[in-house]
């Protein structure tokens, strides 16, 4: 099962089909994903009216998208600025050791660590890059004794603050 090629208005998508039943794919389907990736709470009946389907057909559509977990989740996205979470960390996190029960360990720690908006293991000099949300740079210091200073395979990390939000996105297509 290779990449196929599909257009979508005028740009083409590669797309790695998931299984058999997403082979057949189509226009539509990638659409409807365009619409609920931007907005999930769009009804059938709105999405239909964009997309030129039925409501019904946008159901069975939407649920075969879900079923095959195209569509993982379906969240709300939260102001910072509103929670008291305005300042974003960019951390590079480099381990002393990368076995199997360290890196599992580690991953652990950070899925269970409420500021960690984004965890992602790595090539390259960094094994992980973190995105944390904090309310300042208190709360990022409390965070570092915790999950960073008095862990021994930490060998280092470094932390970038962002200035500017210039893009904040999970879209796909």
């Amino acid at each position: 099962m290779g990449i196929e090629s599909i257009r979508y208005g005028t740009k083409l998508i590669e797309v790695m089909p998931v299984c058999d039943q997403f082979q057949n794919m189509d226009d539509k389907d990638l659409e409807i994903l365009r619409l609920v990736q931007n907005n999930a709470r769009l009804t059938a009946e709105t999405i239909s009216q964009d997309v030129g389907l039925s409501p019904p057909a946008v159901q069975k559509r939407l649920k075969k998208l879900r079923e095959s977990g195209v569509i993982e989740r379906e969240i709300a996205v939260l102001s910072p600025a509103k929670l008291n979470r305005e300042m974003t960390v960019v951390v590079e996190v480099i381990l002393e050791r990368e076995n199997r029960a360290h890196l599992d360990a580690f991953k652990r720690k950070m899925r269970n660590a409420p500021c960690v908006q984004q965890c992602y293991y790595t090539t390259g000099e960094a094994d992980f890059l973190l995105i944390l949300a904090v309310r300042d740079i208190k709360e990022y210091e409390e965070f570092t004794e915790a999950h960073f200073f008095d862990e021994s395979n930490i060998s280092r990390f470094k932390t970038s603050v962002v200035m500017d939000r210039v893009k904040v996105s999970l879209d796909v297509i």
